[in-house]
């Protein structure tokens, strides 16, 4: 029986969540405290985390970041939050799927089978692989399977964050805010044009994926 730590306020909908889940072997604990939960994520063992963003006391995010930063755990957020830069953050931070509410439960449960899914062929694979870029901030260079990419000031910093962030999606906005070399008038357009460049030099355009309306993801 897998076993699920809900952070959620809304301790009716919880119920409702906890009934339906249990159906599907799901063990589901629900605390409504995020810093109770944190504690308790230090003395308990879970399988995964849903997490809803509006608590009390504590942004979401804080707790989603507080999480990613102790332990490789799943975490879906569960939230009637549906703005984008939400969504953004929460998967920058280390979520592994953001769900708006209000969604039927069967939706929730799908969600939940298919991380778990991941997390399990990542662990039947051993160890995750590591990652075929390096970076040398000394020579400003990003290397690629043992290849020195030939690289502008500019896309040298958006495909070195690329690979800080390997795997979690960024959007235009964090690139023009954490890339020193793009002014901060820079237009999305702009950037969709340097990062079209370094996917040819990559020799892979499949390896960046376009996440639309939001930005850009690095493949693993």
């Amino acid at each position: 029986m897998k076993k699920i730590l809900m952070i959620e306020d809304d301790l009716e909908l919880a119920e409702i969540l906890t009934e339906f889940l249990e159906q599907y072997d799901f063990d589901v604990e629900t605390e409504d405290d995020p810093f109770k939960a944190l504690s308790i994520l230090k003395l308990k063992k879970y399988d995964l985390v849903i997490l809803d963003l509006t608590l009390p006391g504590m942004d979401g995010l804080e707790v989603c970041e507080s999480i990613r930063e102790r332990q490789n755990i799943p975490i879906i957020i569960s939230s009637a939050r549906s703005d984008v830069s939400d969504k953004v953050s929460a998967l920058e931070l280390g979520a592994d799927d953001y769900l708006p509410k209000p969604y039927d439960p069967r939706e929730l449960e799908a969600r939940i089978q298919s991380v778990l899914r991941r997390y399990s062929d990542k662990a039947a694979a051993g160890v995750e692989s590591k990652s075929d870029f390096a970076i040398d901030e000394n020579a400003m260079k990003v290397v690629y399977k043992g290849q020195s990419l030939d690289l502008t000031n500019a896309e040298y910093g958006i495909l070195k964050y690329m690979v800080q962030k390997q795997g979690m999606v960024v959007s235009r906005e964090n690139i023009i805010h954490n890339v020193n070399a793009i002014n901060e008038d820079s237009l999305n357009k702009s950037i969709d044009v340097m990062v079209g460049r370094i996917r040819t030099k990559l020799g892979d355009k499949s390896l960046i994926e376009s996440i639309r309306g939001i930005g850009y993801k690095l493949l693993k």
